[in-house]
């Protein structure tokens, strides 16, 4: 592992191209930040155009030396299977992707269970199906350039390790094992993925990071990004020995996407767990699981209708 490895200082990344899902506010609009900072261009995703304006605003404010076409906005939308298809045409017609970082979710639960305009439970759908979606939908740009993809998961899933029997949680749904079971599912897919892609000779790599304990009240405030109360202040300084901010936050999930030395299959995190610089961590036992994880692949095909085309991108 490289042991001189700066987050606030990337290596250069002028001429690649990356997509970030959910770029708006959090872990998202950091690691847009930043590898626009270190050069990339970069594809900036969310659910609403004005929201990704003024993120797109933010990061050409914060980096004023960035190149005019550095970043781009594109409407995606997870929960939703249309858009998620919409959105990847729109990006396999503009040439090869260096890696996608599948950031976007939902990470308070609604009280009550609520369902997708795809008929699929909502934390599921915005978490982890539609990024399966995504990812098998822009294989083939990401093969084009030997690229990587990026989940993010989750340190919950070593705190509660649900096996999601019933990942649609239809009986004995609760906001937080909604939550919990929608990032074992997004882990394992990621790492299933990579055992699938090494097993058919795909160049892409498929690397799951964490961002610890981040949070917007230990994050600077940028307007049209984040914006918390004083009340959310107070209490989130109160966490400052074991939370960080969301811009700290974001290294770990940078780190897994650009560092040529992370490997395919590998699970990154801060430091500490919770806070800290990234580092290479071991993953929860549940989220490792084979048989799991086949079964989670399974579901994710049949419920969003796509099938990786393994195949066809290594004949290409």
């Amino acid at each position: 592992m490289r042991t001189t490895w700066d987050p606030r200082h990337l290596p250069d990344l002028s001429g690649r191209a990356y997509l970030v899902t959910g770029s708006n506010a959090g872990l998202g609009f950091f690691a847009s930040e930043q590898l626009v900072g270190a050069g990339a261009r970069v594809y900036m995703t969310g659910r609403h155009p004005n929201r990704l304006a003024a993120a797109r605003a933010a990061v050409r404010r914060r980096v004023p030396d960035a190149a005019p076409g550095a970043t781009e906005t594109l409407v995606l939308d997870t929960s939703n299977l249309g858009s998620v298809r919409s959105a990847a045409a729109s990006i396999r017609g503009k040439g090869g992707l260096d890696g996608v970082l599948l950031n976007a979710g939902i990470v308070h639960a609604p009280k009550e269970r609520q369902m997708t305009v795809d008929g699929h439970e909502l934390v599921l759908a915005t978490n982890a199906l539609g990024h399966f979606a995504l990812a098998g939908e822009l294989l083939r740009p990401l093969a084009d350039r030997s690229g990587r993809m990026v989940w993010v998961g989750s340190m919950s899933t070593s705190l509660t390790p649900y096996d999601p029997v019933d990942p649609q949680l239809v009986e004995g749904y609760s906001a937080w094992r909604a939550y919990v079971q929608s990032k074992i599912a997004t882990t394992a897919l990621g790492f299933e993925a990579d055992r699938r892609l090494r097993a058919a000779g795909v160049p892409v790599d498929s690397v799951v990071a964490h961002p610890g304990y981040s949070t917007s009240g230990r994050t600077p405030g940028i307007a049209g990004v984040n914006a918390p109360t004083r009340a959310k202040r107070f209490r989130d300084n109160l966490q400052a020995a074991i939370a960080q901010s969301k811009e700290h936050g974001a290294w770990s999930l940078v780190r897994a996407l650009v560092d040529p030395d992370v490997e395919g299959g590998e699970f990154w995190g801060p430091r500490t767990v919770a806070r800290g610089e990234p580092r290479r961590q071991r993953a929860a036992r549940i989220t490792l699981d084979a048989e799991v994880a086949a079964r989670l692949w399974r579901a994710a095909e049949e419920a969003t209708g796509v099938r990786w085309p393994f195949e066809t991108v290594v004949r290409r």
